[in-house]
């Protein structure tokens, strides 16, 4: 179990900044049809740190540059079920103008390792990769089998990425019934004397789409009632403004209800404005939790300043709550209107677990031991994840990336958004975390 590896006396904690300012300079930008660098590089330099400590990982290529590694730890009692925990190489792309540092340093400036990945999701890549080396120099091996798996293809629905392992690979999964990923396991401070860490056990579906709207072409000075611009741009007007009625699940009553015991009061989700105002940063990740979501992202037309075209396009982010999804169809075809047909791009579907069972009283448990001021409590991701593929293997899937956050970090805005970045004492903290949560689970 020690592996090759001659940095037998450095720890996780040493390792896990540079291992994260490392993966954040290997460009895995993903665009969604493989005109970026793929995950190649990533996946092999991923698979290079874990032969270093004696394991046998294997690389997937989907498609050309595409690529995932996985690899097994043996646990002290392989009979019982295995735990996964997985991540994703890719990145959403970054335009280098718009930042401070470059978002392909991996800098570390003001207490942050800064650049694109940082939080989503190269620092648990990171943390996993420092944990389980640790672990195997040191020869602690876990007390079940650990299967980490670093994926491709997230950012654009993981079809070449966990989808492809998932469906032609299920074999390197077998006997996993539990898993952790991103998107959770991240402060919210209350008071110096309670902070609250926010395990994801849901996360809404998705329906991304392209919308058409067939006209008749004309020239453009003549008056022209049949104009497919005018027909698609009303309709993704009625969308983008639409507001989906309040839906909360059972998942979101259970974050409100101990958010308001924390806050001292009680949380209304039929008012959404007062209770998001309380949630400070988060409240761009809860927001969206509390209905269905139909935005408008692209829009294309047209070829002259006078053709009138005879067809128009757009593209919607449909995302909808476990057990929405046909409520949710239902109210996108009435605000399109007859004339509008739809076509999904790509689909999947909702998930949602219980905060129950021995794995949730593991995180608490490690937690604590590193924050006494921590309380572990469930909450739903507005995006996804590739827990929506490994949910068909019967994996039951947590997002657990602990990190202790500065209450001042505005931490949802770091997202696809500029100047993403992750403090360095947050990476070392999550080392511990995950660390005793192995230990524990």
């Amino acid at each position: 179990m020690s592996g090759t590896d001659t940095t037998r006396n450095v720890t996780g904690e040493d390792e896990v900044v540079d291992l994260c300012r490392e993966l954040i300079r290997i460009d895995t930008s993903n665009y969604g049809d493989h005109s970026g660098p793929g995950e190649r590089e990533a996946a092999e330099y991923v698979a290079g740190k874990l032969a270093e400590v004696g394991l046998e990982p294997e690389i997937f290529e989907s498609h050309q540059g595409r690529a995932s590694t996985v690899a097994r730890i043996e646990g002290e009692d392989p009979s019982r079920p295995a735990l996964l925990i997985h991540g994703h190489l890719d990145v959403v792309p970054a335009n280098a103008g718009d930042w401070t540092h470059h978002p392909f340093s991996g800098e570390v400036t003001d207490g942050c390792v800064w650049g694109r990945g940082a939080v989503d999701m190269k620092d648990m890549d990171a943390m996993t990769l420092a944990v389980v080396r640790d672990r195997l120099r040191s020869g602690r091996r876990p007390p079940r089998d650990v299967v980490v798996a670093f994926l491709a293809d997230e950012e654009a629905g993981g079809t070449f990425g966990a989808r492809y392992l998932v469906d032609h690979h299920p074999e390197l999964f077998e006997g996993v019934t539990e898993a952790i990923s991103e998107v959770g396991g991240f402060s919210f401070t209350v008071s110096e004397q309670r902070r609250l860490y926010l395990i994801q056990t849901a996360e809404k579906g998705m329906h991304w789409m392209k919308l058409t709207v067939a006209g008749t072409a004309g020239h453009g000075s003549m008056i022209h009632r049949d104009n497919a611009i005018t027909e698609l741009s009303e309709a993704v007007a009625r969308v983008g403004r639409h507001k989906f009625p309040v839906r909360v699940t059972k998942t979101t009553r259970a974050f409100l209800d101990e958010l308001g015991d924390a806050l001292g009061t009680e949380l209304d989700p039929e008012d959404m404005e007062s209770t998001l105002a309380r949630l400070g940063g988060i409240a761009k990740l809860i927001g969206a939790t509390l209905s269905n979501t139909a935005n408008p992202t692209q829009l294309n037309a047209g070829y002259k300043v006078n053709v009138i075209p005879g067809e128009a396009t757009a593209h919607i982010d449909g995302r909808f709550l476990p057990g929405f999804e046909e409520e949710f169809l239902t109210d996108l075809d009435k605000l399109l209107g007859p004339n509008v047909k739809r076509a999904d791009v790509h689909s999947d579907k909702a998930v949602e677990t219980t905060f129950d069972g021995a794995l949730v009283e593991a995180m608490q448990a490690a937690l604590v031991a590193e924050d006494p001021a921590a309380k572990a409590i469930p909450y739903m991701l507005s995006g996804g994840t590739d827990a929506k593929s490994f949910d068909d293997l019967g994996i039951r899937g947590f997002g657990f990336a602990p990190l202790k956050l500065p209450p001042e970090l505005d931490f949802a805005g770091m997202f696809h958004g500029v100047d993403e970045r992750v403090p360095v004492d947050g990476l070392k903290f999550g080392v511990r975390v995950l660390d005793r949560f192995i230990d524990a689970s």
